[in-house]
């Protein structure tokens, strides 16, 4: 039931994603060649591959809810970090060659005469960042509601594009005032935020996929639950990892040598449950028991 809830939401806000990109790549192509702005015209096919990256979400998400089977016994939960690997790829690659077109502007920009963009281009600009940056947050949303990389890095791609659009805001504005380094200027440095953002996407990626612990604070939330339940004498060990947007949890709990083996078991099952039942998260979760 929750795999099919988070698919709806996932699937919900990637309709949405596609929707508004198709939207404003074409308002943007059309301004851009109505403006006779080079930059927006850019920024329109920057917005044409974020549907690309939303439908890389899609599939990596689908493929992700899938239930267990035969060949895939602990589920499919980590083809979500595949694709948000895919994606943060795309994004770095992005960012480098919108960094790399500033820099070689920068360079030429002396004999750079291109013609002064008109005010439509202006617009579509403010038009890109308003609407990017609340597909950013809209998507956001949805990626922490659903505990998603891949939708995550998606909507950081939304920023990625607001980003773009500023940059070429920035241009277009300083060209038409008769500044047009501002415009490579301004490219340099969103390189340098898109990148970061690539990299803190491919890092959260990779460890869910090789079995990172979880953070300190749920570990040590995960043993106070432990230690609440009645009859556990110590804990002995506890081990956790991640597993796509699950943690599979294995504990060894000491409890008194004379129980009998219903009550060890008993004893391990509400453990079990009491684990499960705090963390939602939790996936799997093993308790052996030792005598004391």
């Amino acid at each position: 039931m929750e795999k099919r809830n988070n698919l709806q939401i996932a699937l919900r806000v990637s309709a949405v994603s596609i929707v508004w990109n198709v939207i404003l790549s074409v308002f943007k192509l059309f301004a851009g060649i109505m403006a006779k702005s080079n930059a927006m015209v850019s920024d329109s096919f920057h917005s044409i591959s974020d549907v690309l990256s939303t439908i890389v979400v899609i599939i990596g998400v689908k493929i992700a809810s899938k239930k267990s089977d035969n060949q895939h016994q602990y589920g499919h939960e980590r083809m979500e970090c595949v694709a948000a690997i895919l994606l943060a790829g795309i994004l770095c690659a992005i960012g480098i060659g919108i960094g790399y077109a500033g820099i070689v502007k920068i360079i030429r920009s002396p004999a750079d005469t291109q013609n002064i963009p008109g005010s439509l281009a202006l617009i579509a600009a403010v038009v890109s960042i308003v609407v990017k940056e609340g597909m950013f947050w809209y998507t956001c949303r949805g990626a922490k509601k659903i505990s998603s990389g891949a939708l995550m890095a998606d909507a950081w791609h939304h920023r990625s594009d607001a980003l773009s659009s500023v940059g070429s805001f920035a241009g277009i504005l300083g060209a038409r005032l008769g500044f047009p380094i501002l415009d490579p200027v301004a490219s340099v440095v969103i390189c340098i935020f898109i990148v970061k953002a690539s990299l803190n996407i491919f890092i959260d990626s990779i460890g869910k996929m090789v079995d990172k612990a979880c953070d300190e604070p749920v570990v040590a939330e995960i043993n106070t639950v432990i230690a609440a339940e009645e009859d556990v004498l110590a804990i002995d060990k506890l081990k956790t990892r991640l597993f796509g947007d699950k943690i599979y949890v294995d504990v060894e709990i000491s409890v008194n040598g004379s129980a009998t083996l219903a009550e060890a078991h008993a004893i391990a099952h509400r453990v079990h449950d009491a684990i499960e039942g705090h963390f939602p998260k939790v996936k799997h979760c093993m308790v052996h028991v030792n005598p004391l």
